[in-house]
């Protein structure tokens, strides 16, 4: 995939859809549930309308037919918190390319996105991102 080229090696395409839509993992070799579980599989969803998780929710959230969205998972119920909208895939694809590379940088927060902290499990995933804990 060409539109993909610039992909850090970090990040596998797991799954592709005809429709468009993509989902990339994360290390997927190391969140294996051994080294790490393998429910915190980091995920990039790039989806036409709105990807939720959570049943019951209004269906046209999800549907809107215009519209491609960016979502950074790192749990399935931790995501990054910033909604990245776009009208045209392309638009999509870039911003989804340019969060693995913030990810793959070490350039994201993800201590922020937690309610719980989990120290030892951040730790962790700073050596695997090469991330530098900030002093607070």
């Amino acid at each position: 995939m060409t539109e993909l080229e610039s992909l850090p090696d970090a990040w596998e395409v797991w799954s592709a859809g005809e429709d468009g839509r993509l989902v990339l993992a994360y290390r997927p070799d190391v969140f294996n549930g051994e080294a790490f579980p393998a429910a915190c599989l980091p995920t990039l969803y790039l989806t036409h309308g709105k990807r939720t998780r959570r049943p019951g929710t209004n269906p046209t959230d999800r549907t809107l037919e215009n519209d491609w969205f960016v979502t950074l998972y790192l749990e399935p119920d931790v995501s990054l918190n910033d909604t990245h909208r776009f009208e045209t895939r392309a638009e999509g694809l870039e911003c989804t390319v340019e969060l693995a590379q913030r990810f793959d940088n070490g350039e994201i927060d993800y201590r922020d996105l937690y309610q719980v902290p989990r120290e030892r499990y951040f730790e962790r995933l700073d050596e695997l991102t090469g991330t530098v804990a900030q002093e607070s």
